[in-house]
């Protein structure tokens, strides 16, 4: 199967702040074309159908094709729990948060939310996530099991929880490391799927269970750590009492070999000098997640200190906790805490995060986040013309930077005009690509 699209096509190639124009390709007519799921060629439109006059082709001519967007954090299981008036973090989720994932006992409850919230993300232009699940090993079950059947390149993992909890989400050391090491087995690798090893924070795990979360990551040294860290100044208190022995709160994962070029850690709003020694030395990276710091009153993170200190970071929703699936919407909020903070994010550098700059810090740069020759097709149409306010200030910008600034801070769910996995439509706001495909093989396309 080989097919063609046509549009304005933007991708990185590296950090557009270190390397300016060289950072990236854009093209202003330009041809993506795409073979049995992967990326077959790039280039401009013209020359491309010169050489290949046959190329079915679907035209998003006055659109933009980007790579997929990439979100670092996020709780399949908090799509309820979004939008929760008045509380801030330890509050929030005793009573909003806990509640709502009992509910996930149920697999076919869990297998019902977990197509809702894969439809979001790919309305959403969202490729591929660092997903949550809860401490129910069914709720990631019914994810994969969603997931694999979209052909998603995604990676999610049970949480493993024992302590400081209600008894109805407390499973225990020894259960949690049994569960998670057959969800490993069964998905890890399983088409696109991956996993990764979830204890949710170190309030709620015990010694044991993150000792059992280390023997995991030892045991598969290609799985991911995902967990959160010093998002909130009463979380990090609570953490130093109890582990009083600990030099900090990484300190506490660090003891147990949970730091790596693998290992995210969402949050870090208040880390101390120590602790960005040791996310660089060790390459573990932090998620930036503006909505749900600005939502919950976390506090705002210093993404420029964290490049000053060499800490990989990336940027994430955390729906619950964040307010809105759209990768667009964080990068908008993530461009007032940085103007809160004293520094201007680029617009270009908005989108390397959201697509190449991702998916480096999940060490999958080799398969998402451009359109280097080989690699799987996950790409999403941003339509420049989604609602009046949009089309009127497109009309006023002259730049691309100018136009990537007014799509960030207008773009929503409207603005994606059409989702593509591995070179299928999952997502078509207007219902043309389905339409525009079926014409074309009806006519002998192929």
């Amino acid at each position: 199967m080989i097919q063609a699209y046509r549009a304005a096509l933007l991708h990185f190639h590296s950090d557009p702040d270190v390397d300016g124009e060289n950072a990236y390709t854009f093209l202003e007519d330009g041809l993506l074309v795409i073979e049995n799921g992967l990326v077959k060629a790039l280039g401009d439109a013209s020359t491309l159908l010169a050489a290949s006059p046959d190329l079915p082709v679907i035209d998003y001519s006055g659109h933009l094709i980007i790579p997929g967007l990439i979100d670092t954090h996020i709780h399949f299981p908090q799509v309820e729990v979004i939008a929760s008036h008045g509380e801030q973090l330890l509050d929030w989720l005793n009573n909003y948060t806990f509640p709502t994932e009992r509910k996930f006992a149920d697999p076919g409850y869990a297998a019902e939310m977990a197509t809702f919230f894969l439809d979001e993300l790919f309305r959403n232009g969202t490729t591929t996530a660092l997903v949550f699940g809860t401490v129910h090993a069914a709720s990631v079950e019914a994810f994969f099991t969603a997931s694999h059947g979209k052909n998603a390149r995604m990676i999610c993992g049970k949480v493993m929880m024992d302590r400081n909890a209600p008894d109805f989400l407390c499973d225990t050391a020894e259960s949690s490391y049994q569960d998670s090491k057959a969800l490993i087995e069964k998905w890890h690798h399983t088409g696109r799927q991956l996993y990764a090893v979830t204890p949710r924070f170190a309030i709620t795990s015990t010694p044991e269970q993150l000792a059992k979360a280390g023997q995991l990551c030892e045991e598969y040294p290609d799985v991911y750590l995902q967990t959160h860290i010093s998002e909130n100044k009463d979380e990090v208190a609570f953490v130093q009492s109890l582990f009083p022995e600990s030099k900090d709160y990484l300190d506490v994962y660090d003891q147990f070999g949970l730091l790596g070029p693998r290992s995210v850690f969402a949050h870090g709003v208040h880390l101390t000098p120590r602790e960005h020694a040791r996310f660089r030395e060790t390459g573990s990276s932090v998620s930036f997640c503006p909505t749900s710091n600005l939502f919950l009153g976390s506090g705002l993170l210093d993404i420029a200190k964290l490049e000053q200190e060499k800490v990989t970071y990336s940027v994430a929703t955390d729906v619950g906790g964040g307010t809105s699936f759209s990768m667009l919407h964080t990068l908008n909020e993530a461009y007032k805490v940085c103007q809160l903070n004293g520094h201007a994010l680029c617009p270009l550098k908005s989108l390397y995060l959201a697509t190449l700059g991702n998916a480096k810090s999940l060490q999958l740069e080799d398969k998402i986040g451009s359109f280097n020759l080989g690699n799987e097709a996950d790409f999403a149409v941003l339509d420049f013309n989604c609602t009046p306010l949009m089309r009127l200030k497109q009309s006023k910008s002259t730049t691309l930077k100018e136009k990537l600034f007014s799509m960030i801070i207008l773009g929503d769910d409207r603005a994606i005009k059409a989702t593509y996995v591995a070179g299928d439509c999952v997502h078509d706001r207007d219902g043309d690509a389905k339409n525009t495909k079926n014409k074309i093989q009806a006519q002998g396309g192929q």
